[in-house]
């Protein structure tokens, strides 16, 4: 699990100081599981550009992280997401399930990626599932009866 709270080059510095970058790498080339949450999604996407500092991220993902244009920021409370037709986190989760975001930045949303999307100000990626990689920008650990729904979903991918 790769959490996160705070700024993404404090996370990276962190991830660097404890040398977790080539566990992430390995788990990910040998199919294992990971899970991203918070500042730790943001961070497995190649750039994160906050505060005017551009940092190197993981690059498990491609893309870039950046602050969203709403506004209001932080992005903070409850919103609705669309995850694509097919998702095991979603499974069997209402399409106007809600989740707790706390955030200003964020992964770009592409058209076609297949991420799950919410919109603050404008569509952004809410939540990725890539092979072992999943990751959401929302907190399913503060998301009540939908979160632990959704990390029970992903629990199962464990076995």
């Amino acid at each position: 699990m790769v959490p996160g709270v705070g700024a993404y080059a404090a996370c990276m510095a962190g991830i660097g100081a404890v040398g977790a970058a080539p566990v992430v790498h390995e788990r990910v080339t040998q199919g294992r599981p990971v899970l991203g949450i918070c500042v730790g999604m943001q961070v497995l996407y190649t750039l994160g550009d906050e505060h005017g500092v551009r940092t190197s991220g993981l690059g498990v993902l491609a893309g870039r992280v950046r602050r969203l244009a709403a506004p209001v920021l932080p992005h903070m409370g409850w919103n609705t997401v669309t995850p694509p037709v097919g998702t095991v986190l979603f499974d069997g989760l209402p399409a106007d399930t809600r989740f707790y975001f706390v955030h200003s930045y964020a992964a770009e949303a592409e058209p076609e990626s297949g991420d799950t999307v919410a919109e603050h100000g404008e569509p952004f990626a809410a939540a990725v599932e890539r092979g072992p990689v999943c990751a959401t920008q929302f907190h399913p650990e503060k998301s009540g009866d939908a979160g632990a729904h959704l990390l029970a979903n992903w629990l199962r991918t464990l076995r």
